[in-house]
């Protein structure tokens, strides 16, 4: 009898263990859900903030040969050679290594500013050799025509003429992309500050304090072809809790600045994903038959800055200009050829 009622026993305990492990399992996956972004009074994601795409992983992978998802090791070795080039470039400026020899390269004398980051970028929680990933060498697929274009470009800003300076020595737009689109990040600010509104989402660029105004609505259409903007026409639309970002139209000075070289005929579209609560998956295509033989992808994560964006005073018209135009009409060979010669 006594041996019965144990085994009872052990058969009502086990039955009861039996179900509370779906209970607990349940319970588990209830805990488990989708993370939900917070949303605006409009009921879109909430993407207003200060955030920063700053990382040492480039727009194009410098060796086609590596795969774009780095193993830790390879991150490792990245971010130690980054580290050392910066640590180099203090050195060349140690006061206790003596001034450079006249006429020498004076080495990262303004190295102080610079704050390009440390780590490599990661998107979707894999480490990123390069920010395109597609094509899969992580190259801008650039066309004939287009490489003939850069050249000529290139050549007329390395000719002396001041016209042909880049539009960021000139203090007209940020340097290296950092405005966009796509916006890319630079060697130093790095911050966005994203601010939304049903009619519009502003995004505050602090390299050169640029302000991108993105129009949203169904209603919006393309400006007049005529119209050249700086950053180009913006217009936005929600595809679920994506912001889909179009653009045309940019001002030939910016167009025609590197890294991305962009025609009349381009269009880049951009997708902002609030992924968490502290990072945007950020997308971007690039579509241009001029410059490239097809549309290439790349993409980046934006994560919350903990600082705010302060205004970034390029001086107008930048204190370089008098000085290259002076050295150019001093120069006896261009006075000989007119070029500004007294």
């Amino acid at each position: 009898m006594r041996l019965f009622k144990r085994a009872l026993t052990s058969v009502a305990f086990a039955a009861l263990a039996g179900a509370a492990i779906p209970a607990a399992a349940n319970a588990q996956a209830a805990s488990a859900k989708p993370w939900s972004p917070p949303r605006t009074a409009d009921g879109h994601p909430d993407m207003q903030g200060d955030w920063t795409n700053s990382s040492i992983t480039k727009l194009e992978r410098n060796n086609p040969s590596m795969p774009l998802v780095l193993s830790e090791e390879q991150v490792k070795q990245m971010e130690a050679r980054a580290a050392a080039a910066g640590a180099a470039d203090n050195a060349k400026i140690d006061p206790s290594q003596g001034a450079p020899k006249a006429g020498g390269g004076v080495g990262g004398y303004n190295r102080f500013w610079m704050d390009p980051g440390a780590q490599v970028g990661r998107v979707k929680g894999e480490a990123r050799s390069s920010w395109i990933v597609e094509p899969a060498n992580g190259k801008m697929p650039l066309s004939a025509e287009g490489r003939t274009k850069i050249k000529a470009l290139l050549d007329r800003r390395n000719n002396g003429e001041p016209e042909g300076l880049n539009p960021a020595d000139r203090c007209f737009i940020g340097s290296r992309g950092s405005g966009g689109p796509p916006m890319l990040n630079n060697i130093y600010n790095n911050t966005y500050q994203i601010v939304q509104t049903p009619g519009a989402v502003m995004i505050d660029v602090e390299m050169m304090h640029d302000a991108r105004i993105i129009r949203m609505g169904p209603d919006e259409k393309p400006k007049s072809a005529a119209l050249k903007q700086w950053l180009g026409d913006s217009i936005g639309h929600w595809e679920g809790d994506t912001l889909v970002v179009v653009t045309r139209g940019w001002k030939d000075l910016q167009a025609n600045y590197e890294p991305i070289y962009l025609s009349d005929k381009a269009t880049v579209t951009e997708r902002f994903t609030l992924t968490g609560p502290d990072e945007i998956t950020y997308g971007f295509t690039v579509d241009d038959p001029t410059f490239y033989t097809q549309a290439w992808k790349g993409e980046m994560t934006f994560n919350r800055s903990n600082g705010s964006v302060f205004e970034y005073a390029c001086h107008e018209g930048n204190y370089a200009m008098p000085h290259i135009l002076q050295a150019t009409r001093e120069n006896p060979a261009n006075a000989r050829e007119g070029f500004g010669g007294e």
